[in-house]
């Protein structure tokens, strides 16, 4: 195991410490479990948009859905009835 020093805020210290008494738990090893589960939502963050997107995708290979082929040049005249001057 390697030693690290860091500063944290106070309110910080006193969660860790509470936490560490409520649990009878070392603060050291308190640090360590939230830094465990911290650390695997942060890696997570960016995947979960992407594996999003993937499915988004997967679903539109299954199904090839139709659409006009310049939606994305009108999309509010698709979207909300709107012509690109401002009429309906």
């Amino acid at each position: 195991m390697l030693k690290t020093y860091l500063y944290i805020p106070e309110h910080l210290e006193e969660k860790i410490t509470q936490t560490a008494q409520n649990q009878n738990k070392s603060k050291a090893e308190v640090i360590r479990q939230a830094l465990e589960k911290g650390i695997t939502a942060v890696s997570q963050q960016g995947t979960v948009s992407a594996q999003a997107m993937l499915r988004v995708a997967e679903v539109g290979e299954k199904y090839q859905p139709r659409g006009p082929k310049d939606l994305s040049a009108n999309l509010d005249k698709y979207l909300w009835g709107i012509e690109q001057n401002g009429n309906k």
